[in-house]
Order: C-alpha cells, then structure tokens, then sequence
C-alpha cells in the first residue's frame, strides 16, 4: 500500500542550458584541461557532462539568480506536514544516463518530470522525501531519470511510514582501490558551483548552517557528488560519457570549503550486458567518509590518451 504522498506529481517543469551552463558546470566540478571535450565549445567532441541534468531541477530555465527559499516552497505535497525547505540537505542521488544531451537546449523545449515515490517518517532526526526527476523532450525522448532523497533536519515525528531498508553497496573488504582520485577544494568552490542555478544559501553564507549545526556555510552535497563522478569517469571511463550507464551514491557527511576531497574506487568484475559495477567512497582527507554507498555501472577503459 502507497504511504501518504507517494505518487503525488508536480506539475512538468521546463528546463532549459546553452552551451555557456555547460562550460561552466565542467569547470565548477574540476574538469581538467586534457579534457577540453567538456570545457570548449569548438572542440570536435563538445559534450556536456554526464550529470548535468541533476542541476536542471534547480536551474528550470533561468539564466539570472533566483530566490531559492520561496522556489523550493512552492509545492505541498498533500498528506505530508508542510516541510521547511531551508532545513533539507541531501539523503542519496542515483542517475541512469538514457541518451546523450545536446550542447544546447536552443530551439527544442525539454522538461523535468517530477514525482514523489515516497515520503518517511525517521522521528526526531527528520523527515526523507524520495522523487524521481526523468529529463525528458517534450513529446520525445528521455535522456536521464534521477532519484533522490531529500532530508528534512528535525521535521519527522509526524506518524508517517519509516519507510524500506536501503540497498548498500560497500567497497570491497580488505582490497586496495583500483584508482584514487583527488580534488582540492577552496573557500570559493561552492560559490562557483552554486552558479549553475542550485543558489542555497547554505552554501553561500554562514547564518544557515549555524543554524543548523554546521558550524557555517556547507558545500553542496551535488558538488562532492558530481565531481567524484568525474573523477570516476576520468581515471576509469577514458573521460567518455559514454562508458558510464549509472552513478549513485549516499551523502554521509558535510564538506567544509577547502576541505581535499578523496575519491577512492573499486572495480568489482561483475558485469551485466557489458557494463561493470564500480564501488566507490569518497571521504576529507585525514578524516571522514562524506559519500558511501557509491555505485557506478561502467565500461573501464582507464584514462584518456593523453596524445
């Protein structure tokens, strides 16, 4: 039986990114220069990367800043207490990579669709809400469907279901990674990321996260998220897109700006129809971890030539 809200829709929400957002959303998740694929729009084989429809739920089709506090309160999902968005981080995110997007939006109309899977109660700690996001055309193809889970910091305690036990998907016991990947961030990294169109103020300023015990401003979990998928996809999938299907992982722990983030990965050997799954934690250098539960499906080449 469906708990309160699962199935609840938001109405379709049109996206849309120039060839600009895509530039800069490479740059501000630390695509490097031998990989001007993603950072020149005249290179032969400009792409966007990958995981860039994740921050189209908050771009919508905006190309000037907005107010992310009025924006996130613009739905109820009915069944649910009223949740206050401006104590919600991210819980985990999942993406299947569908159909390769183009440079640009320009001239074609694409919209996220969006609807709640479920919505649990976990007392005092807080309140997850899980939605699958699907980019699609309109009247055409889908090109990524996301999942992720949204927690909402000491709203639970409301009567709601708990809600299933999560699948995980620990590195292996005992075995050395396959490839380790390194990112140094600085104080201005989330003031960079934040442009792509999440405008948190979490991760501007340090009110917030006083708030909400963080000591300050926090990078954005998407931040920790889509640059470990690059790392991963720069030392194991030769920087193609195409050699990746799925990426997931769990947010464990807040990033601090200038933190040095590790990415350190797994090549299990199982493969299904060709692609195989990778594990990957991603922690602070000298402390702890900050994404678990990672799990790519791949095509491992190793790097890209770097002729």
């Amino acid at each position: 039986m469906a708990g309160p809200g699962a199935g609840f829709e938001y109405p379709p929400q049109e996206v849309s990114w120039l060839k600009r957002d895509a530039l800069l959303f490479a740059n501000s998740i630390g695509a490097t220069a031998d990989e001007l694929h993603f950072l020149y729009e005249l290179h032969p084989n400009f792409q966007v990367f990958p995981t860039y429809p994740i921050i189209l739920p908050f771009k919508h089709t905006d190309q000037e800043v907005i107010d992310f506090y009025s924006r996130s309160n613009a739905a109820h999902i009915p069944g649910v207490p009223k949740l206050d968005s401006r104590r919600v981080v991210d819980g985990q995110r999942s993406i299947t990579f569908l159909k390769q997007l183009p440079t640009s939006s320009a001239g074609r109309t694409f919209e996220i669709r969006s609807k709640v899977l479920g919505v649990y109660d976990k007392g005092k700690p807080g309140t997850v809400v899980e939605t699958e996001q699907v980019l699609a055309e309109k009247g055409g193809d889908v090109y990524a469907r996301a999942v992720g889970s949204g927690f909402y910091v000491g709203q639970g305690n409301w009567g709601g279901p708990k809600g299933p036990a999560t699948v995980n998907y620990p590195p292996p016991e005992g075995k050395k990674p396959d490839a380790v990947h390194t990112l140094q961030t600085n104080k201005e990294s989330a003031l960079l990321y934040r442009l792509n169109g999440d405008y948190n103020p979490l991760h501007a300023t340090p009110e917030p996260g006083q708030k909400m015990g963080f000591g300050g401003a926090i990078m954005h979990g998407l931040f920790s998220w889509n640059s470990a998928c690059h790392g991963i996809l720069q030392l194991l999938g030769g920087s193609d897109p195409a050699n990746m299907k799925e990426f997931q992982a769990r947010f464990a722990a807040p990033v601090k700006p200038a933190d040095k983030l590790i990415t350190e990965m797994w090549r299990t050997g199982e493969t299904k129809d060709g692609w195989e799954e990778v594990r990957f934690v991603v922690r602070v250098e000298g402390g702890k971890v900050v994404l678990s539960n990672g799990r790519a499906l791949m095509k491992c080449v190793g790097e890209k030539s770097k002729l």
